[in-house]
């Protein structure tokens, strides 16, 4: 038993990082810009589209990640220096419709490009196996691999954020932007910057979450709604925040949706517990969410 909470709660880390990759981009954005985004979904989908369209023409994952990245990165800047620019200034009904425009046109621009059937790619060989970690207990290479890599990129946005120039204009341009502007911080160019990270990052997650899930049409809508709430969780503009929010609401996703029917099973019969325990684990994340702003209505680490 102990050993199967432990898995569980590896597979909530390794989905909280995945979150955190997209809710790390969005909490930015929101932060510095003080503008909504609900397009960060579809720059998760179209770098996973990218990514696994380069990985099966080149037969190299590696590749077809770095190359999907760099792409949808560029794809997210152009997007903020053509369209999305013209909105810091627009009320945030204005930037809700906008943007809710862009989920449509990205949609059907994927599914004319793609085809409305999923695209699935395989494992990458080298990852493909289980690694032993406590006596016969086996974790999958390719889940300790994501978490790797989500520990890694937590890691290097706090040294980007904390050690570096850009870090210090991201830093004063979110903290008062007339002030920035004033002192000689090219507020334009980073605002160019941090929206194209927080492209990169959602391509980053797009990709990884390839092999493990289909990639379809319309997938940045479902993921974008979890994203938001590891942004109210954790704090609007808090990248720390971010990361504490995704790993709660990616433990309590993998507990709930593991735990929540076994004790339901011992009361009632399997059919009706597990169609309540599906209700019950969705509700979990909002009833988390609720018990926070309660505690904490900035969130955890509000700025």
């Amino acid at each position: 038993m102990l050993l199967f909470l432990f898995e569980q709660l590896l597979n909530g880390v390794q989905f909280g990082l995945m979150l955190f990759l997209l809710s790390a981009g969005l909490t930015l954005v929101f932060g510095i810009m003080n503008m909504i985004n609900l397009a960060h979904g579809s720059l998760y989908m179209i770098g996973a589209y990218l990514i696994a369209t380069l990985t099966l023409t080149t037969g190299s994952f590696l590749f077809g990640l770095v190359a999907g990245v760099a792409l949808t990165a560029a794809i997210g800047i152009l997007l903020e220096m053509s369209l999305l620019r013209r909105l810091y200034d627009k009320d945030h009904l204005t930037q809700v419709l906008v943007t809710f425009g862009i989920i449509l046109i990205a949609n059907q621009a994927v599914q004319e490009i793609w085809g409305a059937q999923p695209i699935m790619i395989s494992t990458p060989d080298l990852l493909s196996s289980s690694v032993p970690l406590i006596g016969d207990f086996e974790y999958p290479g390719f889940r300790l691999f994501i978490i790797a890599v989500g520990l890694l990129i937590a890691g290097l946005l706090a040294l980007l954020i904390k050690k570096t120039r850009v870090g210090m204009w991201i830093r004063a341009g979110a903290s008062d932007r007339e002030m920035a502007c004033a002192m000689g911080a090219n507020i334009n160019l980073v605002f160019s910057l941090v929206f194209g990270l927080g492209a990169a990052l959602c391509a980053i997650a797009g990709g990884l979450l390839g092999p493990l899930l289909s990639i379809n049409v319309g997938m940045g809508e479902s993921i974008l709604i979890l994203a938001f709430v590891v942004v109210v969780i954790g704090g609007i503009g808090s990248v720390q925040g971010a990361l504490a929010g995704a790993l709660l609401v990616g433990m309590v996703d993998a507990l709930g949706r593991t735990m929540i029917p076994m004790v339901l099973r011992g009361f009632l019969e399997q059919g009706l517990a597990d169609s309540l325990a599906s209700t019950l684990s969705a509700v979990s994340i909002y009833l988390l969410m609720a018990l926070v702003l309660y505690w904490k209505p900035q969130g955890l680490f509000s700025r």
